[in-house]
């Protein structure tokens, strides 16, 4: 439970050798490749560690409406040939659409006016012909001095021809002109028809092409392995003597897989320890089962090198967290029976493992705080049995469920505070947090009515933090000002602790809230099942059956975002400061996740 120590790794070798010392770095998959070279003109065009034409292909033949028989075995097979000819299919088509719709628009356009086509300007002496959409309402705005004609006229509109030499001056018409194009009606409906078979014949490629996507899906972790080596190759340093220089960060751990490789391939290796100016990538390390806390701490704000994994207090308090929400046994039984019918879609990779032990957590602790509360699907088990004497908490003592929720608030934020105050080097860092510490837990006091004890900590604290405001050095009178200016904007975080602790009250309105619905739809269908006899008792299941789904998802969504809301925006404001780079390995796809 902790953040990796890494070591800045540096590889010369001649550049004959560069693929193959990449190659056997990216079978290692311990290093955090950094850029040596410039920057490209334009990043956007610089090459993509994903094979990102083979995962457009697959996703353009994965959305085929139809699917032929698989192709499970093929010696022959070439991914990147199936990839040029599926994309290729794909723009194809693309385009067709594109003009299918032109020409559907001009047809909807040229209908009006009839079969025609455009004659001769020998034919019209010079004359052309313009053509005009008028509104009945302005036919009397028509010049009188040019000859026009009416070609159809519906409920609304007039197709209006005017034969002229030049095109009559906009001012003088009611309407502008419309294009209709030199293309006759017959020509459109025949070039529609051809673009039409086109489409069909592509979708049929596409459809032919369905057959290669298990194979597809087999290689595209190789795909992927070959794109990322190349854009690895477009990071190395390259000078005009052959030699080239590929740099990272390692894991302390695994320092000796490289050095073995750079030994074995006769690269020059150096090792540097982190500099002041270096901002090393973050990798956590956790063993099971807190190692899939550390997936949820890296969706949202990786901590930076040097500061603390907070993994397994995330992993704790989410499931604390997520029990008072969903506050209900039966939810946590159905959880669990969910996970367990869907088990091995969790198993397919490391990542979803690690999924599915949190699911289980979180659904175990569901169940657990629903037995001591004594909620199942909003029922309470009866009196006397040996399901109610386990229930020890009552959830509609308002008082004592507040006190339990802001005593978990305040224990979570001390806990934050404590451990920024155990890792810190300087007097400011070290003691700031321990009068925040103070003054919450004098907080705490006076709330329940401590009044002595209360007032003494958070004087005691808030007096702390004011004298440690900052380390700001002390050699004239005007620092001390300084450093009591310093002291009173730390202080204003008091406003922030208090807002914070109070935070932690959605754990006890949240639950009561889910209970409260599930009580609900138990009384509207007891009420349904005993006011209409027969048929009552089937729409009383159906609504129970419809309800507690109802209720089940939206507990479910309150405790994921809920509980990691107070971990992610409570906790971490006060136990994490700044943001690091997470560890990329450069390794293959098969065996990392």
């Amino acid at each position: 439970m902790s953040i990796a120590p890494v070591r800045k790794v540096t590889l010369f070798g001649l550049a004959a050798d560069k693929i193959d010392a990449l190659a056997g770095l990216q079978a290692l998959g311990t290093m955090h490749v950094l850029p040596l070279a410039s920057l490209p003109a334009e990043p956007e065009n610089a090459p993509s560690a994903r094979a990102e034409d083979a995962l457009k292909a697959l996703r353009f033949l994965s959305q085929a409406p139809h699917h032929r028989r698989p192709v499970r075995h093929d010696p022959s097979f070439d991914m990147a040939a199936v990839v040029r000819r599926t994309l290729h299919t794909e723009q194809a088509l693309r385009t067709a659409r594109d003009r299918r719709d032109t020409l559907q628009r001009h047809l909807k356009e040229l209908e009006p006016w009839g079969t025609f086509t455009l004659p001769d300007l020998s034919a019209l002496d010079g004359h052309r012909l313009w053509f005009y959409t008028v509104p009945l309402t302005k036919l009397d705005q028509l010049p009188a001095d040019i000859p026009t004609e009416i070609v159809h006229r519906s409920h609304r509109l007039a197709h209006v021809v005017v034969v002229a030499r030049e095109e009559p001056p906009p001012a003088a018409m009611p309407v502008p002109r419309a294009h209709v194009g030199p293309l006759a009606l017959a020509e459109v409906h025949h070039q529609l028809d051809l673009v039409e078979n086109h489409i069909e014949d592509l979708a049929a490629e596409r459809e032919h092409l369905t057959r290669w996507l298990h194979l597809m899906r087999r290689n595209l972790a190789a795909a992927d392995d070959a794109a990322a080596l190349r854009a690895a190759a477009d990071q190395t340093l390259d000078d005009d003597q052959g030699v080239f220089a590929v740099q990272g960060w390692v894991p302390v751990a695994d320092l000796s897989g490289v050095e073995a490789l750079a030994e074995r391939t006769g690269l020059a290796c150096l090792v540097e320890a982190p500099g002041l100016q270096d901002t090393p990538p973050t990798l956590l390390q956790n063993s099971a089962p807190f190692d899939s806390a550390q997936d949820v701490v890296n969706f949202y704000k990786t901590p930076p090198y040097g500061s603390w994994d907070p993994s397994a207090v995330l992993f704790v308090s989410f499931a604390i967290f997520f029990a008072m929400i969903m506050a209900d046994a039966g939810y946590g039984l159905m959880l669990l029976l969910l996970i367990g019918l869907f088990r091995t879609s969790f198993g397919g990779s490391p990542a979803g493992r690690r999924l599915r032990t949190l699911g289980l957590v979180l659904a175990g602790s569901t169940v657990a705080y629903g037995v001591l509360i004594g909620g199942y699907f909003g029922l309470n088990p009866p009196t006397g049995t040996w399901l109610a004497r386990l229930a020890v908490i009552d959830l509609n003592d308002y008082g004592a469920m507040m006190r339990l929720s802001i005593l978990i608030g305040c224990l979570h934020l001390i806990v934050a505070l404590g451990v920024v105050a155990w890792r810190a080097a300087t007097p400011s860092g070290r003691w700031q947090p321990v009068g925040w510490i103070g003054g919450i837990l004098g907080g705490l006091a006076l709330w329940q009515g401590a009044t002595p004890v209360g007032a003494a900590l958070t004087t005691a604290g808030l007096a702390t933090v004011l004298a440690f405001g900052s380390d700001r050095p002390v050699h004239r009178r005007i620092d001390l000002l300084w450093r009591g200016l310093d002291g009173l904007l730390a202080l204003t975080r008091v406003t922030s602790a208090f807002g914070d602790v109070l935070s932690y009250m959605r754990l006890f309105a949240l639950g009561l809230a889910g209970s409260s619905l599930a009580l609900t739809f138990n009384r509207l269908a007891e009420d349904l099942a005993t006011g209409l006899p027969g048929p009552g008792l089937f729409l009383a299941m159906l609504l129970l059956l419809l309800g507690h789904s109802l209720n089940l998802a939206l507990c479910l969504m309150s405790g994921v975002v809920h509980g990691l809301r107070l971990n992610f925006i409570e906790f971490f404001n006060w136990g994490l400061a700044g943001e690091g780079t997470p560890f990329r390995r450069f390794a293959k796809r098969e065996g990392w996740s």
